[in-house]
Parts: C-alpha cells; sequence; structure tokens
C-alpha cells in the first residue's frame, strides 16, 4: 500500500508533464506557422501582395500576431483591391469585418462601428459582424443599440453563446442603473 503512493504521484506527474508538452508543443507549432506564413506574405523586396486574397490573409496574420496598426493597413489594401476586382459582397463583408477588429483592438471604436455597419451592409445575416459591432456599441455606452445588436444574433443564430452571455450581461448592468 506504501509503495502505491508514490507511483501514483510519479504516473500522475508524466500525465500532466505529457499533457503540458503538447499544449505547448501545439502552441509553437501555431506560432511557427504564422511566422512563416508571414514572412512568406511580406515580401523583401518590398512588393505588396497584389490581389485582395492574399492581403486579407496577410492582414489576419498579423491580427493573430497582434499586430494591428499593420493588420489595418493590410486590410484597408485588401478592401480597396476588392472592390477594384468586384469581389462579391460576401468577400467584401469579411474583409470589412477583420478592418473592424483591428480597429476596436486599437480602441478606435467609431471607426470599427463603421467598418462593422459596412460589412452588415454587403452581408445582412453575419453573427460575427453583429457581435462585434454589439461589443463596440457597448464600448461607446449605447447600450440599447448594443442590446439589439445581440438580439439580432440570438435571431439568426439561438445557440450563440458570446450574445446569449453579453445579453444576460447588459440585462444586469441595466437593473443595476434601474435601482440606482
Amino acid at each position: 500500500m506504501d509503495a502505491l503512493l508514490p507511483q501514483t504521484y510519479l504516473i500522475g506527474l508524466i500525465v500532466l508533464l505529457g499533457v503540458a508538452a503538447v499544449v505547448v508543443g501545439r502552441q509553437l507549432w501555431r506560432v511557427r506557422a504564422d511566422e512563416v506564413t508571414l514572412a512568406k506574405l511580406e515580401q523583401k523586396d518590398g512588393n505588396q501582395p497584389s490581389d485582395a486574397a492574399t492581403l486579407y490573409e496577410l492582414g489576419s496574420v498579423q491580427l493573430r500576431k497582434r499586430l494591428y496598426g499593420q493588420a489595418a493597413e493590410s486590410l484597408k489594401q485588401a478592401l480597396k483591391k476588392a472592390e477594384a476586382a468586384k469581389e462579391p459582397a460576401e468577400a467584401q463583408a469579411v474583409i470589412e469585418n477583420a478592418l473592424g477588429f483591428a480597429l476596436a483592438a486599437q480602441n478606435n471604436y467609431k471607426s470599427a462601428i463603421r467598418h462593422y455597419r459596412l460589412a452588415l451592409a454587403a452581408k445582412p445575416a453575419y453573427p460575427v459582424a453583429l457581435n462585434n459591432l454589439a461589443y463596440a456599441l457597448e464600448k461607446q455606452l449605447k447600450l440599447e443599440e448594443a442590446k439589439e445588436a445581440y438580439e439580432q444574433v440570438m435571431a439568426l443564430d439561438a445557440s450563440n453563446k458570446t450574445a446569449r452571455k453579453r445579453l444576460k450581461l447588459l440585462a444586469r448592468k441595466a437593473g443595476l442603473d434601474q435601482s440606482a
């Protein structure tokens, strides 16, 4: 019985270390993949990627790496090229949403809201853009508009956890404000 406790402890420790190694390895793999993609897309000879899809991919990698200013510039260029190439409205909506996200990450919520609205104009049934719009409206303290946007998300996707959680939070805030 006394020998069982140290063995259990060692086995548990080995399993814990194994899980930690897998998690760290996956994270390193993702970071490395982003670095390789970023290096490939940012061409060293000064030439910018020539099409909207490549610029959008570059902006997406920059967003994942939290290079928000650079991502915003790449996404603005992608948007210009998408409009010039008359890309489908859905593609432009995705780019507008990503650009809004990059701006919101820099606390530029007014511009982010404008881009989220443009994304929704291009693709009205876009729950991700609606969620992002609602969050930016919350940050601007336009709580009633944010609530309406979250409700639209719930109408499109009743299982949306983000919208459900934020609606509950807004209801709690409204309850506190009314009691004060």
